[in-house]
């Protein structure tokens, strides 16, 4: 078999053409290298340009964005410091105004027989003024035989109850401590507050002492029933905890001023579950003055004694039935007829009143929602039905 050889002169010619192929395919590569490599400044030149390219990029697309959320993010950090920082300045500054009131019960020895005074119950208060009055709950001191004060450096007084108005939930208590260890608070008003504001409450809830619980104001114009059964108008909501033992705390502004006296909680359980209310300190500072000078409120009012509200249902009628009249009292100068009696020992209705100043009266806690807050010297138009026509009288009002 004949073996075919290629001539010597095409073996040289396609190893050459191989040779060039593979030097045009490295070309590129290696003239930007070798160029490059022969001008570090420009390579150096080359390279800030293309980070400033970059640079100016990451400006125009992310940077702003991102500079705006850590600049916002650290004004947020300096703002949670400082209301943080508020806040416990705040507590250190308010808390020696708040104090622990225990309530005493005298309990008969079964086995000695003799009788020893045993802790009943436990609420909050806060110092008045420096004289040593203290303002609390009707319902933490009621019912109690005696009543210990423990102010926020650990000393414990004898408290004497000085006076209270049951139907707003008041009572005032005196203890004689030094004036130095009675720091008063600051007292704020409450008719121009906002749902949403922020909140404190100062207590000692469960037995635990200067307890400090934050929130907000989440309702206002709330109505609760006092101990009397008698309705307190115009009661603050709030979302900071309120527990057994807050009761009788101030509820304090983001200021640091008294708003409100905690009093209740909506609860299924007893303990909190979202929903406070505290008693106005517009009600309450117009009352404590009286309570300390005369030992009670001085109400003002028309001189009526009412009918219970569940008779004037009974025998259907919507309104307040006036029972009795105070001799020579408001209602008895305006000529305003109670019920009578027959011979027959038959009932005979007088008037019922309707309304005040125009505004409807349905039953007993209308009236004395209407009447609240009104002034010795007041005078009031006061709707009544008489024999079965609707009339206005005019009655002045007078401390009872």
């Amino acid at each position: 078999m004949r073996q075919f050889v290629l001539p010597v002169s095409i073996i040289i010619l396609i190893v050459l053409l191989a040779l060039d192929l593979l030097l045009r395919l490295s070309e590129p590569q290696g003239v930007i290298e070798s160029e490059y490599a022969t001008s570090p400044e420009i390579l150096e030149y080359e390279g800030n340009v293309a980070d400033s390219e970059s640079n100016e990029y990451t400006q125009l697309v992310s940077t702003p964005s991102e500079e705006l959320s850590q600049r916002d993010s650290a004004a947020l950090e300096d703002l949670s410091f400082d209301a943080e920082d508020r806040t416990i300045e705040l507590f250190e500054t308010l808390s020696p105004s708040v104090v622990n009131i225990t309530t005493m019960a005298h309990m008969r020895d079964s086995f000695r027989m003799r009788v020893q005074e045993v802790a009943r119950g436990a609420g909050s208060g806060f110092i008045w003024s420096s004289e040593g009055y203290i303002v609390t709950n009707f319902h933490v001191i009621k019912d109690a035989n005696a009543a210990k004060v423990t102010l926020t450096d650990g000393s414990t007084w004898d408290a004497q109850l000085v006076g209270a108005e049951p139907d707003k939930d008041l009572a005032i208590l005196k203890i004689d401590a030094p004036e130095e260890l009675l720091p008063g608070i600051r007292v704020g008003r409450s008719r121009n507050l906002k749902v949403g504001q922020s909140v404190m409450a100062i207590g000692n809830p469960f037995g635990l002492d200067q307890t400090l619980t934050t929130g907000v104001i989440s309702g206002l114009g709330r109505e609760i029933e006092s101990v009397s059964r008698r309705p307190i108008s115009g009661v603050i909501q709030t979302d900071a905890a309120i527990n057994p033992g807050n009761s009788g705390g101030p509820l304090l502004d983001s200021s640091g001023r008294v708003i409100g006296i905690n009093t209740a909680i909506f609860s299924p359980s007893g303990a909190y579950a979202g929903i406070g209310f505290a008693v106005p300190i517009d009600i309450i500072k117009r009352m404590v003055p009286q309570i300390i000078e005369f030992g009670e409120v001085r109400r003002v009012g028309m001189g009526v004694v009412l009918m219970e509200d569940h008779l004037a249902r009974r025998y259907g009628i919507s309104g307040v039935i006036i029972r009795n009249i105070t001799p020579d009292g408001p209602a008895h100068k305006a000529s305003l007829k109670p019920v009578q009696v027959n011979r027959r020992g038959r009932l005979i209705l007088g008037d019922v009143i309707v309304g005040i100043n125009q505004e409807r009266v349905n039953d007993s806690n209308d009236l004395y929602r209407i009447m609240d807050g009104r002034s010795a010297g007041d005078q009031v138009n006061v709707n009544v039905i008489r024999d079965g026509r609707e009339r206005t009288v005019k009655v002045v009002l007078e401390i009872l």
